[in-house]
């Protein structure tokens, strides 16, 4: 019997290390250890011409939304625009030709409106996308690895995956979670396969409520669960955005806080993009499309506003 037992305790203290390993093996990308753009990797020269070939009617969707002092963000975010004419005081202009100009100073987060999350923005208890600790590579002056700046321009096909005709509302319900279940049905319903390298966008109606119901809007949303984040990584997207704050559902499905955040950036490093004005992509059932992105190249930064393109 003592035998048996101490078979039995070897095998589960085994079984138990094995799990802690697996549990670990985030940390360590599967492009190398000096990677720093993550999912990306999965974009090739053949992927970008593909997606150009969905191009038919050659309309065009900005995805970005406006922003301003009054755009709703995460707490304590914030953002402004102040304009002015340097060195125009008191005269009627610069040189013989009397040249007047404005110039504009942005003071604000990164983050607000619509903005791709960096793969140096979210952590697992200090250790961020590849292994990189946060007291080795994180500086006040800019991030030291992952900064903003080596995410490559983004071309891929883009999918729209459209959750508020899915169940049939304007506006798809605060707390609605979309998992494996609800990616598949919405993706057969449209006749689009998800595959790897592409963009994948959730359309919900949430953004509808900026400027309409502002604390609605920033009190929860509709979005990715954790099981549909871990199936989208798996097939091996890119990016993965939608109409939302976010993206994934809030209230949360379980005590963990922003566990989708964690899967898709430091675990898989898949780009997340948020508040994506998908309403006319979403009108036009245009549910795959050229996505292209080239978002400003702050060096360290963490985030970038941004404006996405679809065509189709």
């Amino acid at each position: 019997m003592t035998g048996y037992l101490t078979l039995t305790l070897s095998a589960a203290l085994l079984a138990a290390a094995a799990t802690t390993a697996q549990a670990q093996d985030w940390t360590k990308s599967k492009w190398g250890a000096a990677d720093e753009i993550g999912a990306a990797n999965y974009m090739t020269p053949e992927l970008a011409v593909k997606a150009a070939q969905l191009v038919k009617t050659g309309k065009t969707y900005a995805l970005g939304i406006p922003v301003d002092s009054k755009t709703p963000a995460y707490p304590p975010r914030g953002f402004k625009v102040t304009i002015v004419q340097p060195g125009q005081a008191g005269i009627s202009g610069l040189g013989p030709s009397k040249t007047t100009y404005n110039d504009d100073i942005i003071e604000g987060w990164a983050g607000v409106g619509s903005q791709i999350d960096g793969l140096g923005h979210i952590g697992v208890e200090h250790v961020y996308y590849n292994g990189n600790k946060l007291a080795d590579f994180a500086d006040p002056t800019g991030l030291k690895k992952l900064g903003i700046e080596k995410v490559p321009p983004i071309v891929a096909r883009g999918v729209l995956l459209d959750m508020a005709a899915h169940y049939g509302v304007d506006v798809v319900k605060e707390g609605t979670a979309f998992n494996v279940k609800e990616i598949e049905e919405v993706a057969r319903k449209q006749g689009v396969e998800i595959r790897q390298g592409d963009v994948v966008l959730f359309h919900t109606g949430w953004i509808s409520l900026i400027g309409n119901d502002d604390k609605r809007y920033n009190a929860g949303e509709p979005g990715l669960g954790v099981e549909g984040a871990k199936y989208l990584t798996g097939k091996g997207v890119v990016a993965i955005g939608a109409d939302t704050w976010a993206l994934e559902v809030i209230p949360f499905e379980s005590k963990n806080i922003f566990e989708v955040h964690q899967i898709l950036l430091p675990m898989n490093g898949t780009y997340i993009l948020e508040n994506m004005n998908t309403a006319e992509l979403a009108k036009d059932k245009a549910y795959e499309f050229m996505f292209v992105l080239g978002q400003p190249r702050f060096k360290g930064g963490v985030q970038s506003m941004i404006n996405p393109v679809a065509i189709r």
